[in-house]
């Protein structure tokens, strides 16, 4: 089995100490079948190189990219890097891979299929909650209400769980093909999963891995996609 995670730069310089790395460890995948990959590296890898990707959290996505442009000086952009994973989940997507989305994970999703984003929630909405919380990064922040019974997330949460808020842009538009299956007290698609069939497709806005330890119960949101991609890899291991 290889997974991999499309992460910043300065995440992958943190090697195995990443949170994202650990949080898969935890899950039951081994250190070597991780492999944290980035922009510009030895090109875009194929998608038969991995059994399931996951993309990692970091920097805001392109406006350009749902035909808009940066509004907001606090907008920080790497277009090396959205399109590096705008292309790797389209490989990923045509292979039918386990895809895990974090944060930006969830928002380039959206993007990709056809969606837009609030650039800045504090100067483009009212909302109530301040979903870029200050302290612990682990803590519960607020809860999300599970929506869709028949999805991912409900078979680890009924109802609702607690989550934290790290970000500073959200869905706007849905894109096509999406559907919500989670929101939070004030609304916010907190996670996406396809509206059609797929083996494992999941997209969150807070951050599981910063959670695991103090919440274990976020730990579930990579077993599940390590197992999908663990089949996969045995699936393939015995159709040679």
């Amino acid at each position: 089995m290889k997974i991999a995670i499309s992460i910043p730069e300065k995440e992958k310089a943190k090697g195995q100490e990443s949170l994202y790395f650990k949080a898969l460890v935890s899950a039951g995948a081994r250190p070597d079948e991780i492999q944290m990959i980035m922009p510009p590296g030895n090109g875009l890898p194929s998608s038969g190189d991995f059994d399931g990707i996951l993309l990692a959290g970091g920097e805001d996505v392109d406006p350009e990219l749902y035909a808009d442009h940066v509004k907001y000086d606090g907008v920080k952009i790497n277009r090396a890097r959205d399109d590096f994973e705008m292309a790797l989940l389209q490989k990923g997507l045509r292979s039918r891979l386990p895809i895990l989305g974090i944060c930006r994970g969830i928002q380039l999703i959206n993007v990709q299929f056809g969606g837009t984003l609030y650039q800045d929630l504090k100067s483009e909405t009212a909302l109530e909650l301040d979903h870029k919380q200050e302290g612990s990064r682990g803590s519960a922040a607020h809860s999300v209400t599970v929506t869709e019974p028949d999805s991912i997330l409900h078979v680890f949460f009924t109802g609702m769980c607690q989550v934290n808020s790290l970000h500073h842009q959200a869905i706007k538009r849905l894109g096509r093909g999406l559907k919500v299956t989670a929101h939070s007290e004030d609304e916010l698609y907190e996670a996406v999963e396809l509206a059609e069939e797929y083996p494992f497709f999941l997209a969150v806005q807070w951050h599981p891995e910063e959670m695991v330890s103090a919440h274990p119960e976020q730990l579930k949101i990579f077993q599940a996609f390590a197992a999908q991609c663990r089949d996969r890899a045995d699936k393939k291991a015995s159709s040679r």
